[in-house]
């Protein structure tokens, strides 16, 4: 079952905040364009570009998920995830009107997390471990850690040990479920690139969780 998010960033927060950094243009004396789940989104940017918080609403609504999960699998770590999925949102609120509709809106909204989450971690003197030090695979367990969440975890694990580049190719083709065209896109490399990235994380992963069930075991 996924988690709750623990930040909720409703629309009408994010715009009062990026006030400050954008002026306020809401389409509100013009006749709108119907907004609804089935707006196509690059029509759902152009709105946005114009200060359309509908338009912008449905966009959070539609992406929140998989930006944070994202963000957290880059990050190993969830308020770090929650600060960059509000830093995505506020630059597509910000910035909407940069969008190149040669890219896929998704596309062009991952690859502002990317950017964001590659930021951090070179500004890190350590690497994250990607999660709490008692929740470790292989160290002392509070009582009553389902297995799950010790997978869960491992795999987390297994994830931070990858280099930037393998764990955003692994993070965005096997749990955002991009394609590899569209996951290349976002890192800026070609396809063929991108899947000898993917090759290398799987092997990578592979051994590490070897190595993590070891570890468990002994």
């Amino acid at each position: 079952m996924a988690e709750a998010l623990m930040w909720q960033p409703w629309p009408d927060l994010l715009v009062a905040m990026s006030l400050d950094r954008r002026e306020e243009t809401l389409v509100a004396r013009r006749e709108k364009p119907a907004v609804d789940a089935t707006t196509d989104e690059v029509q759902l940017i152009e709105l946005v570009a114009g200060g359309d918080v509908r338009a912008y609403r449905q966009l959070v609504d539609r992406h929140l998920r998989g930006i944070h999960a994202f963000a957290h699998r880059m990050l190993g770590n969830r308020a770090e995830a929650e600060e960059v999925s509000q830093e995505t949102f506020l630059r597509l609120w910000e910035h909407a009107g940069r969008y190149v509709p040669s890219a896929k809106p998704s596309t062009w909204i991952y690859r502002i997390t990317h950017n964001l989450c590659i930021d951090r971690l070179r500004r890190r003197r350590e690497p994250a471990s990607g999660v709490a030090p008692d929740e470790l695979p292989g160290s002392e367990r509070p009582s009553g850690l389902f297995l799950e969440r010790q997978v869960a975890n491992a795999v987390q694990l297994a994830l931070s040990q990858l280099p930037e580049r393998q764990r955003a190719a692994i993070g965005l083709v096997h749990y955002q479920g991009l394609s590899n065209a569209e996951a290349a896109e976002v890192l800026g490399v070609g396809v063929r690139a991108l899947e000898s990235l993917l090759a290398r994380a799987r092997r990578q992963l592979k051994e590490s969780l070897a190595a993590l069930a070891e570890q468990g075991e002994a």
